[in-house]
């Protein structure tokens, strides 16, 4: 018992210390005003452009490395979507941000069922208590329906199940197809916008952003599909 509690001080301790290098080495680099300049965005665009003609392969690696660290470092979802959309298009997009962020979920919730699951399960058992039984019946079933219709914060998603003690390849599999519509709309409106900046040398207008065809057609489609997600959402979660 004493041994095991050292293995997780010691994991726990690493798993700190890498979160914090990581978040300081970024926030070092770059300010908020900064990222969200136009001018900012624009010659990163190019960049990474020049950067993906020349070797696509080490920059799909390098993505889905910080993609996976930016899910162990409790990111939202839609950002490094937007971004993956951005950099690489809506198909290499889609499915760069998948993996990454499948396999960051993963290490993430097994990571929390082995440091935080009694934390977990004293604060969350008896809100989600009516989905054991679910979960017991078809473990990978109700996990990739869990996944699919979401309706909680990315990061807290990844280490619910640590109630149900869902096998890790399951969960994997399940997040893995049950992200993957909501991903896909999300890397398109990256796509689209990364087509409006190499198309504008200064900054366009909301207008102009809203009306252009590769933004507002996923973006009716992805409303339409959380609004579809709200209704399922009251049926899955009802007690």
């Amino acid at each position: 018992m004493e041994k095991t509690k050292k293995i997780k001080l010691i994991i726990g301790l690493f798993y700190t210390i890498f979160l914090g290098l990581f978040l300081f080495f970024f926030f070092s680099n770059f300010t908020l005003q900064e990222v969200i300049s136009y001018e900012f965005i624009k010659e990163n665009r190019n960049f990474f452009s020049e950067l993906k003609q020349t070797n696509l392969f080490l920059l799909a690696i390098l993505f889905i490395i910080f993609t996976i660290i930016w899910v162990l470092a409790a990111g939202f979802g839609a950002p490094i979507a937007i971004i993956s959309g951005f950099i690489f298009g809506k198909w290499f997009g889609f499915l760069f941000v998948l993996i990454g962020m499948s396999v960051g979920a993963t290490l993430l919730y097994i990571l929390a069922n082995f440091f935080l699951k009694d934390f977990i399960k004293e604060k969350f058992l008896e809100k989600y208590k009516n989905l054991e039984e679910k979960f017991k019946k078809s473990e990978f079933f109700y996990l990739l329906i869990y996944r699919f219709i979401g309706g909680i914060p990315f990061a807290i998603s990844n280490i619910l199940p640590c109630i149900f003690n869902v096998k890790a390849n399951n969960f994997f599999w399940a997040t893995l197809l049950g992200i993957c519509p909501q991903i896909f709309l999300i890397c398109s409106i990256g796509s689209g916008l990364e087509k409006i900046i190499d198309q504008n040398l200064s900054p366009p207008g909301f207008m102009d952003i809203i009306f252009f065809p590769d933004i507002y057609i996923p973006l009716i489609i992805f409303i339409s599909l959380v609004v579809v997600l709200i209704f399922l959402r009251k049926k899955f979660y009802k007690k």
